[in-house]
This record gives structure tokens, C-alpha cells and sequence, in this order.
């Protein structure tokens, strides 16, 4: 006996439940000709990873269930297919006209046009970006169906980080576990989430099928890289990473138990932490622009490392044509700085202009000057200039309708240095999470990978080995501000992501007064990011969701 399953690897758009809908419908039918008699979409499907307040609104759970029916209805007509869809669940009747008191993240077995079970998701994340509490109520029992004789036990994300749902669902009888999945991206979690799931199968000594979203939602990236495992946990099946696909699967039954059957494609390879940190970027980038109907990107190219990064990643992700350079060079510019950004742009064939900056700086130096007699220039009028830059940018996003990246990496945002509505200007933040140590490493693991076969190196090699500067004032040097980066982004990580204590980084080995400096810096920017764009995440704590300190406090360690 055998049990063919696909596994529907979609990206899927939040609050978009007809589009939802039909893609699950389109897949399944799919499948169902491919000879799949069980089909399981991610977590949510039905109205995208993760709705937020929307689903405190009466209409939209309504929404949501009316999907699902659409869904129910269009493969009524398929004997025997199984298609499990993820959707919120409360009580449908009541929600279309007062609030609903229990709402549950839900996911429904579908057959024939029936609704054959709805399981409850048993373990609420709460932490990092997770707010399931917020809006669900947990399930209290297990979900087993059968499928041409093969019993399902039917786990959401969470509860397979836990031992109590597995094991109950294999006490339900229980033959295999399939585990709907809309679980966040992060630098190294492809390797966590599958020993875990190693652990489980293990644990209850059955195979188990993990159904992956893939794709963006504003911060949010999903690596897809859906998976079989045997009972023993070792890997029978993988799709690729940041890709839609239908991976089909075969359950054969072996005497007493279940095992996979050997997959006719190859398993996918486990890419390197900089291949999917940099497709991480590039579907974050290319789902932000894509879902919210912009017609394409423009950028401050400045000839530095940060903006020069942005822009591989920009064309990587949405093409040439749809990427827009600009450089404002102010009295400090240098001149390698014009040189290296025309260069840059001609290799990846963008639109390129170049706007000085210096006749507006001159009429605000002018305006001000009887306010600021006596008074030595300082970072007032290096924000001067920053600022102007951000409203040329904005004016051109309002022009032509392009939104604005902004190209301030994770190191700049924990210090602040950065200038609010400044080089902070824009509607998105595609490095926010990417250390300044890590931006150098992601710019040579770009020119080191060729998928265009131009034989040209992106990022000209001088802007990777130049010493980063700001260029506001005389021969400025990041370096001038701020420790090494290599000391920085490592206090910014043990401190900000792990939540190290001051004495234990000094015991490690940091200086006291860079410590203290660092962390105190953190400290008082929060007022600044909390007005700064969205921007991708990417490792385990991020400034955004993630990261949630008051900005108006006394406390110090």
C-alpha cells in the first residue's frame, strides 16, 4: 500500500483569501493529476502568515471561511484527495456581525466538499515576532484522519517544538505526523527547525512531513525548504529554499510501519548561512515591492559599501529596470566616490543621476547663519546635508511613485548613527538587520556568484576595501565615531540579540568604556528607530517586533 502527498510550497498574500484560495485550489488540482491523494498547504494559507488585528475583525474571519468553503467547493469533485488548509477559526455565524470571544489558528481536512476535521493549533508562540496569544485560544486535543488507509496525525508549527502533541496524536493512532509550517526565517533556523523535527519523528518513532511557507510579509521572510523525515529522522525529501514548488512524496507501507519511498528528485543541497541570508534579502525585497503594487525602487547611491549592497540586492531582486540610482554629492564627497557609484551602476545596467546637494546646503547654511553666529559647525550641519538628500529622494518617490530603500545597516541602527529624515528617509530598510561586519561578507559572497554570467564583479572591489565613511565633514571616517566594527557588531550582538549583561562582556574580554559606550548608545536611539522603516529580519532578535524597550526610562544596569 501507498499514499501519494504534495506538499504545496506557496507564497501566499496576506488578507488576499480569493487569490489564496485559488492558488491552493490550482495546486491541488495539480497534484490530484500527479496522483497525490493527500495535499498540505502552510500554516494560515488561506489568509497569508500573519494577519495581525485583522483578525480581530468580524469581516475578515468571515472572510476567511468563506475561503475556505471556495476551496471545499471547487475539489468537491476529486474522489478520495484529502486537502488540508491552514485558516483562523472562531464561531463564523456570530462573526459576521459582533466580535468573536475564541478564535483558534486552525487548520481543516477537506474532502469531497466536506469539512472531514479542523484541528486547533495546541502551542501559541509568544515570543520574538510571534503574537499568537493575542489573538488565539489554544486547542486541547489531537487531529488524526485517515487517508486511503494511512492515519494523519495533524500538527501546526509550534506544537512540534513540544513533545505532548506528537505523542497524543500518536496515542489517537496516529501513523505519520504531517506538520503545517509558517515559521519566520532567521540566519541558522533551517539547521534548528530540521533537528527538531529529527527529534520529534524520533521520539514517537514516525515519519513526518513538514509543509513550508515561502516568500515575504513586510519584515518577515519564509524560506519554504518544505521536508520529509523517516521515523529515524534522517532526511528522505527537500524542496528548495525561497522558491515556490509542489514537492510529492510517497508513504509506503512496510510491514508494521510507514517509511518514505526514495524520492526520484534529488534532496535539495543545504545552502550556505550567506546563500540564504542573501536570497533572504532579495525575497524580502522583491515580495515588499511586489505585494504592495510598487512600480519599482530608488536609492541614494553614495559610492560606500552600505548603498552599493542595497543595490546588488535591489537588482537581484526586481531586474534593472525597475531600480533607480541616485547620487548627491556634497562639498565632501570624494572624487573615487562619483567614480565608484557611475561604475556600480553601469555594471548593473540601472538608471543612474546625479543631483548636488550643494546649492541647497549653501541656502540653508545662509538661512541659518544669523542663529548660528559664533557657533562652530558640527553634526548640525552634517544632518543639514543628510537631510537634504532624503527630500530629493522622497520628492522623486512622489514624482514617479517609487518607493525609497534605505541603506543603514544594523550597526548604525543600534548607535544611531544614522539622521532621522535623513539617510532614515524611505518607505523600506532592506539591511536593518545585517551587521556593518556582515555587509562586507555578503559583498564579496556577491561577487564571488555570477547567476548572469556577465563576468563582471557587482560591487567594485574599492568599495569594499575603502575605510567607510559618511563624507559630511573633512576626511571623516566611521571609524572616527565608533569602535572597530568587528568590536561593535560583537558587543551589538552578545548584548541587543543574546541579552548579555554588561560585567559578563567585559569578563569576556571587551573594554569597560567601549561596553558602556555601546550600550548606552542602544540606549538612547530607541526614539529614532521606532521611527524608522520597516525593514527585513533576519537574525534571531532584530529592532522591530522583536526588540520592544521603552524609549522614555531611567533604568540602567
Amino acid at each position: 500500500m501507498t499514499l501519494q502527498i504534495c506538499v504545496v510550497q506557496l507564497n501566499f498574500v496576506v488578507g488576499d483569501m480569493p487569490g489564496n484560495a485559488r492558488k491552493i485550489i490550482d495546486a491541488a488540482q495539480q497534484a490530484y493529476a500527479q496522483g497525490a491523494r493527500l495535499v498540505l498547504t502552510p500554516e494560515l494559507s488561506i489568509c497569508g502568515y500573519a494577519a495581525e488585528d485583522l483578525y480581530l475583525r468580524p469581516a475578515f474571519m468571515a472572510a476567511c471561511d468563506d475561503a475556505v468553503k471556495q476551496v471545499a467547493q471547487a475539489l468537491a469533485g476529486l474522489k478520495g484527495l484529502c486537502v488540508v488548509v491552514g485558516h483562523p477559526a472562531g464561531d463564523h455565524e456570530r462573526a459576521r456581525s459582533v466580535s468573536v470571544s475564541h478564535r483558534f489558528n486552525a487548520a481543516s481536512v477537506l474532502s469531497e466538499g466536506q469539512v472531514l476535521a479542523t484541528y486547533a493549533k495546541r502551542e501559541l508562540p509568544n515570543y520574538q515576532v510571534f503574537d499568537e496569544r493575542r489573538y488565539f485560544t489554544p486547542g486541547d486535543r489531537p487531529c488524526v484522519f485517515e487517508v486511503q488507509g494511512v492515519r494523519v496525525g495533524l500538527l501546526i508549527c509550534e506544537d512540534a517544538w513540544f513533545d505532548a502533541p506528537a505523542r497524543t496524536s500518536l496515542d489517537a493512532g496516529a501513523e505519520v505526523l504531517a506538520v503545517i509550517n509558517a515559521s519566520p526565517f532567521h540566519v541558522g533556523k533551517s539547521v534548528e527547525r530540521l533537528a527538531r523535527m529529527a527529534e520529534c519523528a524520533r521520539a514517537v518513532k514516525l515519519p513526518l512531513v513538514y509543509a513550508h511557507l515561502v516568500g515575504g510579509q513586510d519584515e518577515v521572510v519564509f524560506d519554504g525548504s518544505s521536508f520529509a523525515l523517516q521515523a529515524d529522522g534522517s532526511r528522505a525529501a527537500q524542496a528548495s529554499s525561497f522558491r515556490e514548488s509542489l514537492l510529492s512524496l510517497t508513504l509506503q507501507r512496510s510491514g508494521d510501519g510507514l517509511a518514505w519511498q526514495a524520492s526520484a528528485e534529488p534532496l535539495a543541497p543545504m545552502p550556505s548561512d550567506l546563500e540564504e541570508l542573501w536570497e533572504a534579502l532579495v525575497t524580502g525585497v522583491r515580495d515588499y515591492i511586489g505585494k504592495n503594487r510598487f512600480p519599482g525602487v530608488l536609492l541614494g547611491l553614495s559610492g560606500g559599501i552600505d548603498s552599493a549592497l542595497v543595490l546588488a540586492i535591489a537588482v537581484d531582486a526586481l531586474g534593472p529596470d525597475k531600480v533607480r540610482a541616485v547620487m548627491m554629492p556634497s562639498p565632501y564627497t570624494a572624487d573615487i566616490s562619483w567614480i565608484d557609484a557611475r561604475d556600480m551602476a553601469k555594471r548593473l545596467g540601472v538608471r543612474y543621476d546625479e543631483i548636488s546637494i550643494v546649492p541647497e546646503f549653501e541656502a540653508f547654511k545662509a538661512s541659518l547663519k544669523g542663529e548660528f553666529a559664533g557657533l562652530a559647525e558640527d553634526t548640525t550641519e552634517e544632518n543639514i546635508q543628510a537631510r537634504i538628500r532624503g527630500t530629493l529622494l522622497m520628492a522623486l518617490s512622489n514624482k514617479f511613485g517609487s518607493i525609497v530603500l534605505t541603506t543603514g545597516n544594523k550597526s548604525e541602527m543600534a548607535t544611531g548613527y544614522c539622521t532621522l529624515y535623513g539617510d532614515m528617509a524611505g518607505g523600506f530598510a532592506v539591511i536593518k538587520d545585517v551587521a556593518k561586519t556582515l555587509v562586507f561578507e555578503l559583498a564579496r559572497w556577491r561577487n564571488a556568484h555570477d547567476p548572469y554570467g556577465t563576468g563582471l564583479d557587482p560591487i567594485p572591489e574599492r568599495i569594499i576595501t575603502r575605510p567607510p565613511s559618511a563624507e559630511l565633514r573633512p576626511d571623516q571616517k566611521d571609524q572616527d565615531s565608533l569602535p572597530p566594527y568587528e568590536v561593535l557588531d560583537a558587543i551589538i550582538e552578545r548584548y541587543m540579540e543574546n541579552d548579555e549583561s554588561i560585567d559578563s562582556l567585559v569578563a569576556a574580554g571587551f573594554e569597560r568604556a567601549d561596553v558602556e559606550r555601546v550600550t548606552r548608545l542602544i540606549k538612547i536611539n530607541e526614539y529614532k528607530r521606532r521611527q524608522s522603516p520597516v525593514g527585513i529580519r533576519v537574525t534571531h532578535r532584530s529592532f522591530g517586533k522583536d526588540w520592544r524597550y521603552p524609549i522614555t526610562s531611567h533604568f540602567r544596569a
